[in-house]
Parts: C-alpha cells; structure tokens; sequence
C-alpha cells in the first residue's frame, strides 16, 4: 500500500495527560513512521485530512463476547458451531466500526468447539475483517457453576461441555487442552454471577488449590489468567493464586481494591453492563428492553446498593483499570464505547477511562505494539468529531477507522 499521511487533526498519544495539539502521521507498511507538525511525505503519499477531530489509539475492549447475543442467551448452547461463527463475524465488523481495532474475547460460547479461536486466525490472516482478536478461550467453569450450559439445555441434549472442570486433575486437563487449541489467555468462573441461572454472585465455587492449580498449569505453558468474580472471597483467592486480571470485581471492599493494588493486579469493570443495571434497578421500560429473564433483575436488585459503592470505592483507588464492556451479554446494537460514559458518571476521570481503553489496556495484554501513538508502532489509528477531554461521549461517534494501517472507514462528505 502506499505511506499514507494522516493532517488536521488533534492528537492524543494515549499517554499523555491531555491532547498534544495539532499533528501529522505518516504511515509506511503498515506503522507509524513518524509524528509532528507539517511533516513531508514521499512521492505518492495518500493523504487523509481529518480537520475538527481527535486523533488516539485504537480502542481496546478487554472483555468482549462475539459469539453471544442476549436474545439467544437462553438457547445459545443448542446453536450450532457454523451459527456462533457468523455471529462471530457479524460483532467483530460492528467492533472495527465503533473504533475498537483490538479486543480479547472472554468466553467462547460454543461448548463442544473452538470458534472464537478459529475466528481469531481468520482475522490474523485478513479472510475475514475486524479487530485483532485475542481470544482467551472458554469460560473454565464447575459443574453448576457460572459456566456450565447444561441448566439452559433440554434433558435429552448432550450434557458434554468443553469447559467444565472439577478437582485438580480436571483443571490441569482443561486448561491444557485450551491453551493447545489456541487460548491466549486461561478465564476461570471464581464466583457465581448475574446472568447464569443456577448459581449467586456470592458463590465461590473453585478451592484455594483448585485456583492455585489453574492458574500455575496455565502460567508454566507461557499463558497469564484472569477470571470472572465479583466479591472479596473469590479476589483473594485469585490473587493468591497469582491471576494477572480481574475481571468485574464489582461487589470489592475497600480493602479487597487496595490488595489489588498493591499485587499490581489489572481489573476490567465492565461497568456499561453491571453498574449500569444496578443505577436502573427500578427503571421497568428498561428491564423490558434489556430482555432478560426475573432472576437476573432480582439478583441485581439484591445487591444494587453495593454494586454502586464499590463502583465509587473503585473510582477513589488507584488500582490499574482497563476497559472492557462484557458486550454480547448486552446488544451489539448498543455503542460499546458507551462504557466511557459510564465509567466517568461513577467517578472516574476521563483521562483515566481513555488510558484503560489504550495505553493500560495493551498493557494488560502484553501487547507492546498497541495502545500508543508513537513512530514505530503499529498504524492503529481512529479519529472522532471532537474531544473527548470535554465530552466523553464523542467517543461513542468514532468515524474514521485504522488498523494495522488499512482504513476501514472514513467520515461522510460533509
């Protein structure tokens, strides 16, 4: 392709503490070959003026499902491998067009086969558009845990789940056969949750050894861990354990968070998709859009009040926070972006909501190549109409896309 010269836009290298002013990109093969003002190009340079924008990084969404809808949440186990395939393609487009050119899918929905991986291939091997997509495999879950498929499946279909693991011996079969089937991440259910219909949020199904044990046999093939939890119990044990992530952590204490902290463990709230709910608790038109079945809204309504406190008490830390949405458990119809908004209405600053969907999020998956806006680095690149220091919520109107410098979209004429 030929150097491509990106004009007339503001900059944010996704470090800095505010936008850095006007500047030029030059694109070479794929990376950024240099950033500065009235930058000169060689011969044959396209150039691509985004005059009134906000140029970042790329978005990175940490916590994505691809292969999950709400509306088929109840008989999502019974679809086919070919039919979570195509839902798979269908969210990755919709994922590069909101401005998100990285996200880690955190639970392969399809119990029997091995989509998100395949997806994930397709993707690195450009058959298929979207996101880079690092795929962190099946939920690893206990029988009856927040995982197992088998309440929402009839009595007469194959009970046969992928994922689940009881004991030690099982966990260790488990993760291996993950991470040979391509899992760049092992995701553990250490707590029940709100969407599942066998078990609570307070629940902690897997042992202190249990979670030792996955999180050694995952980190001595080369893999880091993260799981799906959401009160102090099953946090401590994780962190014991040694994970790298915390996913949700929605009901910590105080002193849960400061452990976090101190351990320099990364948390992804997914703040658009529990605190969300828990602030519109009684909000009927709400819950009758949202779809979904009583338990779940009877759940959130049994803990609403300390969802809400711990969001402000996550907000008041200085634990590392990136960005992830949970996005498939809600519509891909809705913005994802939309978590900035969120994070920002409990608390946290725009600064530090733009770094956790950047600079902190490649952090977190020790993906050096991403995140910033530096030369060297891959043409990772969006742009949006205005400037999200003043008003997060232009980052819900991105209109200009690059990935790995190939535009995927660009603004309508004015």
């Amino acid at each position: 392709m030929p150097p491509q010269l990106i004009t007339g836009a503001q900059l944010w290298d996704g470090v800095a503490d505010q936008p850095l002013g006007p500047r030029d990109i030059l694109v070479i093969d794929g990376r950024i070959a240099d950033i500065g003002v009235n930058l000169s190009a060689p011969e044959g340079t396209q150039r691509i003026a985004l005059p009134g924008h906000m140029v970042t990084p790329g978005f990175i969404d940490s916590h994505v499902h691809v292969t999950l809808r709400p509306e088929l949440e109840d008989k999502i186990f019974s679809l086919s491998s070919s039919a979570k395939a195509l839902l798979g393609v269908e969210a990755l487009g919709i994922l590069l067009d909101h401005g998100f050119t990285t996200v880690r899918d955190v639970g392969d929905m399809d119990i029997h086969g091995y989509t998100t991986m395949d997806l994930a291939r397709a993707v690195a091997e450009r058959q298929i558009t979207g996101p880079r997509l690092i795929p962190a495999g099946h939920l690893i879950s206990t029988r009856g845990g927040h995982g197992d498929g088998e309440p929402l499946l009839g009595a007469d279909s194959d009970p046969w789940q992928n994922s689940l693991a009881d004991g030690i011996d099982e966990i260790r079969k488990v993760v291996r056969r993950e991470i040979s089937r391509g899992a760049q991440w092992i995701k553990y259910a250490g707590s029940g949750g709100f969407s599942s219909p066998a078990d609570d949020p307070s629940q902690v199904p897997y042992s202190q050894d249990e979670m030792n044990v996955m999180v050694e046999t995952a980190r001595d093939l080369g893999i880091p861990a993260t799981l799906h939890v959401y009160g102090d119990e099953g946090i401590r044990r994780a962190l014991a354990a040694g994970v790298r992530c915390v996913e949700h952590g929605n009901l910590a204490s105080p002193a849960t968070l400061g452990i976090i902290e101190d351990k320099g463990v990364f948390l992804v709230p997914t703040q658009i998709a529990v605190i969300r709910q828990a602030r519109l608790i009684d909000d009927d038109a709400f819950w009758t859009a949202a779809g979904k079945p009583p338990y779940v809204r009877a759940k959130y309504r049994r803990y609403a009040a300390q969802l809400m406190e711990a969001a402000h008490n996550l907000a008041a830390s200085k634990v590392q926070i990136a960005f992830g949405t949970d996005i498939g458990t809600f519509s891909f119809a809705t913005n994802n972006a939309g978590e900035f908004a969120e994070m920002t209405a409990n608390g946290i600053s725009p600064l530090r909501a733009l770094k956790a969907a950047t600079s902190v999020a490649a952090d977190l998956l020790q993906q050096p190549d991403i995140g910033t806006l530096a030369a060297g680095k891959a043409a990772d690149i969006i742009a949006m109409p205005g400037n999200p220091f003043d008003d997060i919520t232009v980052t819900e109107r991105v209109d200009f896309v690059m990935r790995g410098g190939v535009v995927h979209r660009t603004p309508a004429p004015a």
